[in-house]
């Protein structure tokens, strides 16, 4: 059976895309995202479900920088409709609370709620996490930010439920292996990152090479590079629609290997055509 490796604990939205992706997988919590990756890089996991981005909230930039440090490569992606709640003990009304706990991702999400209730947000390190705290420890005038699922798991009160800002609330997740996946049939994406030199033109000249081979991109974002000698320097993080075995993608990737200073490609992958789940069918879907 295929175990999969997530950041969280039971009832995070994590474990959900893991589940609802692998049926009859095993999905386990762990407390941080080194934690997901080193235990991936290691065999102790097949499989690890890692946040990349939210529509409402942005990246995640800790699951990036990562993916830049590590050799793990990216087989599939997720992309879940993410719903919060408002979770309390039970008998809770919504005038009896003052504070909320949940991982900044969910308060980011729901920041609008919080601001027309006058709420102080607390940041903690997972939304399933808050809620299973408010269960075990449940203090006055707290509540947490988490799933439906979550509520359910932990025996709370939902007392106000769709309370992100926006209705088109997606979050997108990377599967992560050790081994790539061979190229199958269907629409795939391909996730890289590369550096360009630091002269007028050359993010430019970078790009060209997509363009030139009529590849669309899905995704362009920078981080500042964690070099101490050059601060702020950019990093870039681009998807773009097609295999890098393909002729085209190829074909650009070649290119943009002699125009940038640093590529390396993130992993290719069955791309989601609708919101919602897509099983991936990788050589590593659990026995069911």
């Amino acid at each position: 059976m295929t175990r999969i490796a997530f950041q969280g604990t039971e009832g995070a939205f994590s474990e959900e895309a893991s589940l609802k992706t692998f049926p009859g997988a095993t999905a386990v919590g762990l407390p941080t995202f080194h934690g997901v990756f080193s235990a991936v890089s290691n065999g102790e996991f097949d499989l690890g479900v890692v946040p990349v981005e939210n529509t409402t909230a942005g990246i995640i930039n800790q699951t990036y920088d990562l993916l830049l440090e590590t050799d793990l490569h990216v087989v599939g992606e997720i992309v879940l409709k993410v719903e919060h709640c408002l979770l309390a003990p039970a008998g809770t009304r919504m005038e009896d609370i003052r504070r909320v706990i949940s991982h900044p991702q969910g308060l980011a999400q729901c920041d609008g709620f919080i601001a027309r209730y006058k709420l102080e947000a607390e940041p903690v390190y997972d939304t399933a996490g808050a809620a299973r705290e408010l269960a075990e420890h449940p203090r006055p005038g707290l509540a947490a930010i988490a799933s439906r699922r979550a509520a359910e798991r932990y025996g709370l009160q939902i007392v106000a439920d769709s309370i992100q800002d926006f209705s088109g609330n997606y979050t997108r997740f990377f599967v992560l292996s050790r081994e790539d996946e061979p190229r199958r049939e269907g629409p795939y994406k391909t996730s890289v990152v590369f550096t360009t030199r630091h002269r007028p033109g050359e993010l430019l000249a970078a790009l060209q090479a997509f363009a030139d081979q009529g590849i669309n991109l899905t995704k362009l974002e920078s981080r500042p590079r964690r070099d101490p000698d050059r601060p702020f320097s950019p990093i870039f993080y681009a998807d773009f629609e097609g295999h890098a075995e393909d002729a085209g993608p190829s074909q650009a990737l070649l290119v943009l290997l002699r125009r940038a200073s640093f590529v390396k490609v993130l992993g290719s992958y069955p791309a989601v055509t609708s919101w919602g789940f897509v099983r991936q069918k990788t050589s590593a879907t659990p026995e069911v």
